[in-house]
């Protein structure tokens, strides 16, 4: 089983990986598609037309997680990682004016009035999966030239309708397993580094450096880290309200102005480690609530979780480096590739746990890893983090990631470096092995009431009063 770090840590905007960069990728893939050519149509025939419906999770938060803006742009040429967030209000405000998708380079475009030709389809889910989107393509007199079904399956990560029953017939389903480390899960992976002698890094990069060079991996998760710390940084340099209606105020700067003082004045604070933690993971997912350029770690409803501990660590351990930043990125992704390929990291399929969760074991075994710890106290760091998100539901206030979401980052954080720091202190031998608690994340996933999973139709989502 091998999953690239740089899938779980893809560099995009907010404010949801599943409900704003998937549909993204899915609406400029079928864009890719018509252009192309290469499908089966009646001799003569040409899309003027496009038409979008949403349906599940999408439907029900679509419009406060910016499903609508994203299916738009990404029709309009764009991907999460070539759009510019600045230039995204010029863009859709064009082509709610003119009624038309005018990609660059294809004139005159397609008709496509959003208001009309995007439906939020609350009614009729789609079978493989909760976040479903059906993609029309027709001509002058709406004849449907081309259909596509596309599924956002968490973390960015997007399929069409045959692509999702591969992976669920195939037995591995998580790409290819010529790497050297094909750990499908903690079990495989602690025996494999027993064997091997290897750090759960150094597995990792062995397994990624069969698909790129070692100074191009190197140069890769830089990148990822620089954008993360880019984003801890805006986050700590913005004020006001963020959007979406529910008028809730960015706080980390002010925050940070205030614990800046504290430590400037070297007044005793117990809890100094923990409000760093906090204001970090708020900065990020404040960022992310905004719209902003920000990496899923393993999603951006959990975005904050591991720049704010990575970060942590830089900032209590100076003697820190870029190599304990790599170890930092590769041992995180190893868990959450195991996460990923045994259970769930999306919040419309088993809820936060999943997002949340598996961001916080994630931290855990980054931190555990720099600080020294072998592979199995790395391994009982993960469990000891996912473990205590077990049960987490999603239930985003007005279907936007800010309440409960940005401060459910601080305390995934938090968790973090808490099961980090538990771990380090025993020798790796406990009672609930990681596996276990990924099978329970699963199969609680699949108990829970489609009211907790992304639909704001239950929890906070209903209980707090928009203002």
């Amino acid at each position: 089983m091998f999953l690239s770090v740089f899938d779980l840590y893809k560099i995009g905007i907010g404010p949801s990986s599943s409900h704003t960069m998937g549909p993204m990728t899915a609406a400029a893939r079928f864009l890719q598609e018509i252009q192309s050519g290469d499908w089966p149509r009646p001799a003569g025939a040409r899309v003027l037309k496009i038409r979008v419906s949403l349906h599940g999770s999408l439907a029900f938060t679509g419009i406060g997680h910016g499903t609508d803006r994203a299916v738009v742009l990404g029709l309009t040429g764009f991907t999460p990682t070539t759009i510019d967030p600045d230039r995204s209000d010029e863009i859709l405000a064009r082509v709610a004016e003119e009624k038309r998708i005018c990609p660059e380079g294809h004139e005159p475009g397609y008709h496509f009035d959003p208001a009309t030709d995007l439906v939020l389809d609350k009614k009729v889910p789609l079978p493989g999966h909760a976040n479903g989107m059906a993609f029309n393509a027709m001509d002058a007199d709406d004849r449907l030239l081309l259909r596509r079904i596309y599924y956002s399956i968490g973390g960015g990560f997007v399929v069409s309708e045959e692509e999702l029953q591969r992976l669920k017939s195939a037995a591995s389903p998580q790409g290819s397993s010529s790497v050297p480390y094909p750990f499908k899960n903690a079990a495989e992976m602690l025996r494999m580094a027993a064997d091997s002698g290897l750090s759960i890094a150094e597995m990792k990069r062995a397994n990624e450096e069969t698909q790129v060079p070692r100074d191009e991996l190197d140069a890769g998760l830089d990148r990822v880290w620089s954008a993360m710390k880019n984003c801890i940084d805006r986050g700590l340099s913005k004020e006001g309200i963020m959007p979406g209606g529910l008028k809730v105020r960015r706080r980390a700067r002010q925050l940070h102005d205030k614990l800046q003082e504290e430590w400037r004045l070297n007044r005793p604070n117990p809890l100094l480690a923990n409000d760093w933690l906090s204001i970090y993971a708020m900065a990020v997912n404040e960022e992310n609530a905004a719209g902003g350029r920000v990496v899923t770690a393993p999603t951006n409803g959990a975005a904050g979780v591991v720049p704010a501990v990575m970060r942590y660590w830089l900032h209590f351990y100076p003697e820190a480096d870029q190599d304990d930043i790599r170890t930092f990125l590769l041992t995180s992704a190893a868990v959450g590739g195991i996460i990923k390929h045994n259970a769930s990291i999306s919040g419309a399929e088993v809820g936060c746990q999943g997002e949340v969760g598996s961001a916080s074991a994630m931290a855990a075994a980054g931190l555990a890893a720099v600080m020294g710890g072998t592979p199995e106290q790395i391994e009982n760091a993960a469990e000891i983090a996912l473990e205590h998100h077990l049960g987490m539901t999603c239930d985003p206030v007005g279907g936007l990631v800010q309440v409960p979401c940005i401060e459910r980052n601080a305390l995934g954080a938090v968790k973090a470096v808490t099961a980090a720091s538990l771990a380090m202190k025993g020798d790796g031998k406990h009672f609930v092995p990681l596996d276990a608690a990924i099978e329970t994340m699963r199969q609680t996933g699949l108990d829970m009431s489609e009211k907790y999973k992304e639909t704001s139709q239950g929890g906070l989502a209903v209980n707090v009063v928009e203002c």
